[in-house]
Order: C-alpha cells, then sequence, then structure tokens
C-alpha cells in the first residue's frame, strides 16, 4: 500500500457544511470534499501524471453534514485522483458499495484516461447481486479514467453573457465534433474540438448565417456505452454524462487544457452569439443495476438514484438504466452547482434540458412545482440564462408540453409533426399549422407565458435532416447494427418521388420547394426558431433517423466550396434578414389569442376568396391554402400565403385594388429578399406547393 501523505483535518476553505465540495486548490494545497450519506470510509487515491499507477492513498479524516473532507497541502494542479469508498453492499436495501472499485469525483473539473468498458463490466454479467461481492475483487483502477485538480482562474477580459432577448433569438442547434471534423484547413489535432469551433472561420459561418445561438449536443464529460464499443460504434450525440462539471475530453486538444472551453465561449461572445448547453441531468452513464460502478453507484447509490419498491432496481423513466434522484437535497445541490459552475465559471447563456419531465418527478408523479423547478426560478443566478425542456420522458405522463413553470422555454414537437404533415400534403392541417404560426397559444398562453416558450424547430438532431425529410419515405438505419428497428417510424416525411437520391430533376426541384416551404414557414412563425446544422446546406445521413452512434462524415458539416453558400444557405439568409427586421414575426402584439397582450395590431386569416376565414373553411379537410394578414393602422401590412396543395390558384389579396404589394419571400422561386418586388394588385397565383411574403407599406 502506498505511504499516506499527511493531510489536515478540516478544511483550509470554508468552515463547517458549507466548505465545496470537489476538489478546490487554494493557492497552497487541495481541499478535497465528498458527499456520501451512508458510507463509512472514504479513501483519497493519488495517481502519477499518467495515470496507471497509485502513488499515495489517504482515509479523508473528517465526517460532517454527510460530506467527508481533508485538505492535502502539497496537492497541486494536473493532480490525478480518484476514490474508493466503503459501506455495505445490500442491494437489497438500495446500497452498492465496493472498495475495490475506483470512482469518478462527481465535481471533477476535468477528467482524464479513457474507460476500458470490457474490463470496468467485470462480474456484472452473472451473479451480480451476490451480497458478499466475491464475484467483483477486481481492482478497477486500471480501466478508469481518473480525476484532475484544476485551477479554475481564468482571464475573461470584458467578456460576459449577451442577454440576447428571447424575441431575438434565433438557434443553431450543433455538435462540437460534427461543426469541424470536416475542415481540411485546420490541422487535424483542431478539427472536432472546442478550439476548432472558435475559429474565425467558424464563427463567421455562423455570422453571416444570421443565427444569435448555438446550442451544443452535450459537452458535458461523457463515455461510450458497452454496447456500443462491442460493436465498434461510439455514443456521438453525447447523452451519457458520468462528469456534469467536466468538459468531454474528446473535444479538447492533445494539449487537453480545460480553458479551450471558455476560449470558444468569448469568440462566439464577441461575433454577437450566445453558448446554449444541451445537459443531461435525467440519468448517468452507470445505466441500469446491471451496468458497471464508475461513480454515483458506488459513492451513494441509495441517494443519488431513484430506486423501485424493490431497491435492487432502479425507476427508471429516461430508457437508459436509471433517473437521478433531484429529490434529494444533496443531488439536487450538485445539479444546481453545476449550472452554476457554467454560467459563473464558463459563461454560458443558457441549457437545454434532456428528457426535463425527470427532473420534475417523484417516481410517477410530475409537477410543474417540483422542487427543481423551484429552486430554478429563485435562483439569482439562473433565472437570468435561458432555460429549455424537452418536455418529455418514457415514464408514466411523460408528454408535459406546455406544463412548464414560467421562465422556461420547451421544444415544441407538435410544431414540427404539423408543419412537416401540412407541407407533405396531408388534410385537415390548417388549424393547428395556423396555431404554430402565431406562437401556440393553445399550449403557451397561460401563467403570463409569452410566444417565445415555443421552441419551433422542423428538424433537430434526433431524426431526419431537412434534406432527408423531402428525400424519405422510411427511416435506414442499418448501419445502426439493430436491423432498422432503431430510431422513430413516424416521420411525416414524404420522398417526392423516389427513395434516395435521384437524377431526376423535376423530383430534385420539388425536394428544394419543400425544403424552402419548411424553412420559411419556421422563420416567419411567432415563437423562438431552431435549425439544424447543416441544413443550410442540404447535409444529408443517408436515411439514417437516428444517427447516434455514427461518428463519420455522415454528422459532419460540409466544408468544401461546392457545399458553403450555396443557393438554399442564401435563401435562409435571406429569411433571417427579414425577420430582423419586420417585427410582424417576433412582436406578439400581433397575436390577438394571446392574454395580456393588447395593442392596436391585429392577425386574421384570409381564405383565397378573399373573405375571413369561417369554421366551414378550418374543418373543410380539402383545403389546403389560406393567408395570414398581419397589419397596423397607418403602417401597411403583411400577408403571409400558404399553397400545400398540387394545384395553382388565385388568391385574392385584401385590401382597395390600388393597394401596392411587393414580394419579399416566394419559395416557388427561391426567393426571399428585402429588396422587394412589386406585384400586380387584385388578385395573385398561386403556385402549387408554395409559400408567398406579400409587403404593403400603404394602409388600406
Amino acid at each position: 500500500m502506498p505511504k499516506a501523505p499527511a493531510v489536515h483535518t478540516g478544511s483550509r476553505v470554508l468552515p463547517g457544511s458549507d466548505r465545496p465540495l470537489g476538489a478546490t486548490w487554494d493557492g497552497s494545497g487541495t481541499n478535497f470534499a465528498l458527499f456520501s450519506a451512508n458510507a463509512t470510509k472514504v479513501e483519497l487515491c493519488l495517481f502519477d501524471k499518467r495515470g496507471r499507477r497509485e502513488i499515495e492513498r489517504v482515509a479523508l479524516p473528517e465526517f460532517a453534514h454527510q460530506i467527508w473532507h481533508g485538505y492535502l497541502p502539497e496537492v497541486r494542479p494536473g493532480q490525478l485522483y480518484g476514490y474508493r469508498v466503503n459501506g455495505p453492499y445490500a442491494p437489497e436495501e438500495g446500497h452498492r458499495f465496493n472498495p475495490n472499485k475506483l470512482l469518478l469525483d462527481p465535481y471533477a473539473l476535468r477528467h482524464h484516461g479513457d474507460l476500458r468498458w470490457h474490463d470496468a463490466l467485470h462480474g456484472y454479467r452473472i451473479g451480480h447481486d451476490k451480497a458478499d461481492m466475491s464475484f467483483d475483487r477486481r481492482d478497477s483502477a486500471f480501466v478508469m479514467p481518473k480525476c484532475v485538480v484544476v485551477d479554475t482562474t481564468h482571464t475573461w477580459g470584458g467578456d460576459r453573457r449577451l442577454e440576447t432577448p428571447w424575441s431575438q433569438t434565433v438557434i443553431y442547434e450543433a455538435h462540437v465534433g460534427g461543426m469541424t471534423m470536416g475542415r481540411e484547413d485546420l490541422e487535424p489535432p483542431i478539427r472536432g474540438t472546442f478550439e476548432g469551433l472558435a475559429d474565425p472561420r467558424t464563427i463567421d459561418h455562423l455570422v453571416r448565417l444570421g443565427v444569435t445561438a448555438i446550442e451544443l449536443l452535450p459537452i458535458q464529460s461523457y463515455y461510450d456505452d458497452g454496447h456500443l464499443s462491442e460493436k465498434n460504434l461510439v455514443n456521438w450525440w453525447g447523452y451519457n454524462t458520468l462528469g456534469f462539471f467536466a468538459p468531454a475530453q474528446r473535444y479538447l486538444t492533445p494539449q487537453g487544457n480545460p480553458h479551450e472551453f471558455k476560449l470558444m465561449v468569448r469568440r462566439l461572445h464577441e461575433a454577437g452569439i450566445e453558448v446554449i448547453l444541451d445537459v443531461v441531468y435525467n440519468h448517468t452513464a452507470e445505466g441500469s443495476e446491471l451496468g458497471p460502478t464508475l461513480s454515483f453507484r458506488g459513492i451513494d447509490n441509495a441517494s443519488y438514484y431513484m430506486l423501485d419498491e424493490n431497491p435492487r432496481h432502479y425507476f427508471d423513466t429516461t430508457g437508459c438504466g436509471n433517473s437521478l434522484n433531484l429529490r434529494n437535497s444533496r443531488v439536487l445541490q450538485m445539479v444546481m452547482d453545476s449550472l452554476r459552475y457554467w454560467v459563473e465559471v464558463c459563461h454560458v447563456d443558457g441549457f437545454r434540458f434532456d428528457l426535463a419531465t425527470t427532473l420534475g418527478r417523484d417516481h410517477a408523479h410530475f409537477s410543474r412545482d417540483a422542487v427543481f423547478y423551484e429552486a430554478i426560478r429563485q435562483d439569482p443566478v439562473l433565472q437570468t440564462v435561458k432555460m429549455i425542456a424537452e418536455p418529455w420522458d418514457t415514464g408514466p405522463n411523460g408528454y408535459q408540453l406546455g406544463n412548464f413553470p414560467p421562465v422556461w422555454a420547451e421544444w415544441n414537437d407538435r410544431y414540427r409533426d404539423d408543419v412537416r404533415a401540412f407541407w407533405r400534403g396531408d388534410g385537415g392541417m390548417m388549424r393547428k399549422v395556423s396555431d404554430g404560426l402565431l406562437g401556440s397559444a393553445g399550449t403557451f398562453a397561460h401563467d403570463g407565458r409569452r410566444p417565445w416558450s415555443s421552441i419551433n424547430f422542423i428538424t433537430a438532431h434526433d431524426g431526419f435532416t431537412l434534406m432527408d425529410l423531402v428525400s424519405y419515405d422510411h427511416k435506414h438505419n442499418e448501419e445502426n447494427g439493430e436491423d432498422n428497428n432503431d430510431g422513430h417510424d413516424h416521420n411525416l416525411s414524404w420522398n417526392c418521388g423516389a427513395e434516395g437520391p435521384t437524377d431526376d430533376p423535376a423530383i430534385n426541384a420539388l425536394r428544394d420547394r419543400q425544403r424552402r416551404n419548411l424553412m420559411a414557414t419556421l422563420l416567419l412563425s411567432q415563437g423562438t426558431p431552431m435549425t439544424l446544422m447543416g441544413d443550410e446546406q442540404g447535409r444529408s445521413q443517408n436515411g439514417n433517423n437516428n444517427t447516434y452512434c455514427q461518428p463519420g462524415e455522415i454528422n459532419w458539416l460540409d466544408w468544401s466550396e461546392a457545399a458553403m453558400g450555396g443557393p438554399f444557405e442564401d435563401f435562409m439568409r435571406g429569411l433571417l434578414a427579414i425577420r430582423r427586421a419586420r417585427s410582424h414575426f417576433t412582436d406578439p402584439h400581433y397575436l390577438r389569442d394571446w392574454p395580456g397582450l393588447r395593442a392596436p395590431r391585429c392577425a386574421g386569416w384570409r381564405h383565397p376568396e378573399g373573405r375571413e376565414m369561417s369554421p366551414q373553411d378550418w374543418e373543410d379537410d380539402g383545403n389546403r391554402a389560406t393567408g395570414l394578414l398581419m397589419q397596423q393602422a397607418g403602417e401597411g401590412a403583411m400577408l403571409m400565403l400558404f399553397n400545400a396543395g398540387h394545384e395553382p390558384l388565385n388568391f385574392r389579396l385584401p385590401g382597395a385594388e390600388k393597394r401596392q404589394w411587393r414580394r419579399l419571400v416566394d419559395t416557388a422561386k427561391g426567393v426571399a429578399d428585402l429588396r422587394s418586388l412589386q406585384i400586380d394588385c387584385g388578385a395573385l397565383e398561386l403556385p402549387e406547393r408554395a409559400l408567398i411574403l406579400l409587403e404593403s407599406r400603404k394602409d388600406a
């Protein structure tokens, strides 16, 4: 056994129960503190610089308020460490302590080394619940990554959160690796890293496009799933978190400087782009009770996880094997501390919460007044940043769209499905689409919430890309190794006449028009629009709608000269310029159906004959055309015309014959330009499967 170093009892940082959790360097030494309510002994293990040899081990000498702690005066930044935690191995009581397992510190600010899954799973194939642990005496130190003591000091200059108003926010969902792995003008070690994303040329693409925020798929430390490693696949998306404070190693350059993330944030802020993190606080990478013991399970299983009536098993509402127990005050503290760390120390502007319904659960019961949501609402730091919920999980009553409390925005999958079905040509969609275009008041107009509460999207990382949505009728996920059984079957897609790529010019022209229809609808709707990385250039995943395990070019942005700056990207930039310049698409005072929003503006729906839409028009399953008129006395009007049918029609324009209309957007012709073109008054031929936006500066 390595010789134990000198250790001070108590903390040199803060007294009593207020001592910070994790490894805190104060300039002279490091204080180590770990929560475990049920442990009987906690040992700190120090390792050499490569993490292959344990050089010292010391039992943390103090235990107060469920915190084990000790101060080592000679330990400095860069030191690798882990924990061994003693306590009862009694699965029938919810306890799974095992001192043979080296464990990661939940508060570690950086991880070092890889996880060797086959060895980590040793002993769990059979007999894993034997109380005497005879099946699992093997020391796990050599298969585990290690934690790193980190100096958090960083020079930010004048950087601060941008606080872009929700009404002006346009989100670009992206993957750190996928953004720059295909950039041949970057040195190979930088591709797919935070530094690659921070490169001025990468950021310039986002600026030219016109988005205001980048939402990054999980960047907190995560590891590949065991079943994927067996297939030589990886967890590309990253929804397998094991360290809520540490950046994922795969996004750091070989030097592994943890401040690379902060540099990326600073450069994006300098360009006026906010950083939103997709975070996974609903479950951890340890999986079900059949999974490996890597951190939380071995530190205090009964505290960290929601257990079933039989405590041997987890109450899982995530489909990933476990659910974190946020009703435990220390687990809630960990999540809140993590969120504040990314905001205060790393200057992040907001979060998107994966399977956010789980965060408001007490087992089967969901409450919008759950302790986690209340903690967010009253927190002086977190209540000022953007909070976005994925409003569902896999548990009982898991679908909670519209039921999150004020200050939250929510992914609106109903908007996605309604718009997809409408432009596919499905009948009976007019009323649903009209609600989505005006901010989904039927879902969100309560408790003083505003239209920005609806995160509108057509595509996201999970599902078809925009190009595949108009190119495939069915998913093609064979490369995932699950016999095409994974991924969603309800895609509401249409291949326009051929499955996959084709040389038929008519089909390709129709696909281009359909992409323009979908994107124009998204960017001209009330609410907060979110676009998907690569949709601006027609990125395809070859019909795979679940590329979570695919690390290759299928998930990369194409940086070739042929792909960048094409006609569809120009069209999308034009739409965003129109959205910025015209308050009709961001000013909620145009929404007459929203309580509390009263102003001399109005939005109304028009039948192609020029009259107002009647109840019978809305219920007509054969009706696939309408017009949205937005006007204000003395300021003119805007008129958005939709025709999802397969035949053109004449649309009578509202107002006097002398009223002058100008065309800003025409998806049939690929026009999206503020330098509007004057058109004839009276009536307009609205092409099949087309959206046209008109503007009149003269009041009728």
